[in-house]
């Protein structure tokens, strides 16, 4: 797609720019921002505050390229998993996950991922390509859109960029998505319901946290690098004490806490002293642990640690003074859950 058409990729800032130049006053941005980004309307003749030549003309100029639901899984606990389809015939996924205090829609930044995680799904298709601001943002205005015909009483409230790819692989599109998610006039999401999640990519990661003004996740998932090198191999390029020293200094906002994701194997990082490594790693930083036990990927040779030795790994950090809670599957059964999303087509 021609990027300059793709006006559901522009910020704010950047459509009422973008009327300016095309001989338009700029509060016309401001308009059409409402529409794509409140309303969620696909068709510039649904925008009926604008002039009608304006409305015919816009169709010649720019583009508005909804995502499509092709395929809805839902699962006993309410769990929702989606399948998009892109305007070139990719697929990628979604799931949107109904709690009593909140929503969360788990959103991808890429078709597949570069980043060779021995454990997930998504990694097993290599990098596809990335997407858009527009696709990002699409995702989640398709899913408001499709619970407001459904008659959800739960909306979206919390987005985690957390599913398929590497968010800071693509930063420049997830900084645009993000200040279109949060901006008063589209969905007007707050900071603190937005995290984004990364395998620890440090020139980024301080970009990142620079310029984008909600929460950070990172997946550490081992305590030596040993293990985190046959888990993720982007530890040969950035270690451990490297990541670690990394996040002790990142210039967080005030009452900002750094998310460390654990994914639990049996038998690989989930022995006692890992407990004590774990506990050591992350005492200097502002942070919490969300201990994840591994969901299975069909061909994956790991396994999840039974559950009394998750809860054993959980009350040992807590007499240790760390911050950690168990984070439960949703969706497992629907090939849903963290690290099982992915689609048919691989890397060329």
């Amino acid at each position: 797609m021609d990027e300059k058409n793709d006006i559901l990729s522009l910020t704010f800032d950047e459509l009422q720019d973008y009327f300016a130049d095309i001989g338009e006053k700029p509060f016309r941005g401001r308009q059409v921002f409402r529409w794509l980004h409140n309303r969620c309307v696909a068709d510039f003749d649904e925008m009926t505050d604008l002039a009608k030549d304006l409305r015919q003309r816009l169709p010649d100029l720019a583009r508005i390229t909804r995502l499509e639901i092709t395929e809805e899984q839902l699962a006993e606990d309410g769990t929702r998993k989606y399948r998009f389809g892109l305007h070139d015939g990719l697929e990628i996924e979604g799931v949107f996950m109904p709690e009593a205090k909140r929503a969360t829609l788990c959103i991808s930044t890429q078709v597949g991922c570069a980043m060779g995680c021995a454990f997930c799904a998504t990694g097993t298709m290599g990098l596809v390509r990335n997407l858009s601001a527009g696709e990002i943002v699409g995702q989640v205005e398709a899913v408001v859109s499709a619970l407001r015909d459904g008659a959800q009483d739960r909306p979206v409230s919390n987005v985690v960029f957390m599913g398929m790819g590497e968010p800071l692989a693509n930063l420049d599109a997830v900084a645009s998505a993000v200040d279109i998610l949060l901006h008063p006039m589209g969905l007007n999401l707050g900071r603190r319901h937005l995290t984004v999640s990364t395998v620890g990519l440090l020139p980024a990661m301080e970009r990142f946290v620079r310029e984008v003004p909600v929460r950070l996740a990172v997946s550490l998932n081992a305590t030596t690098d040993e293990q985190r090198s046959r888990l993720m191999p982007i530890n040969r390029k950035h270690p451990i004490a490297e990541l670690m020293k990394t996040c002790r200094n990142l210039p967080l906002q005030q009452n900002y806490r750094i998310t460390f994701e654990y994914v639990m194997f049996k038998g690989i990082n989930d022995q006692d002293e890992d407990i004590e490594r774990l506990a050591r790693l992350v005492k200097d930083v502002h942070a919490k642990v969300n201990l994840i036990p591994y969901n299975p990927c069909e061909g994956l040779p790991f396994e999840a640690p039974d559950e009394a030795r998750v809860r054993v790994f959980a009350d040992r950090l807590s007499d240790l003074h760390v911050t950690a809670m168990v984070r439960r599957s949703r969706g497992d059964k629907l090939k849903a859950a963290c690290g099982q999303l992915v689609t048919g087509l691989k890397s060329l």
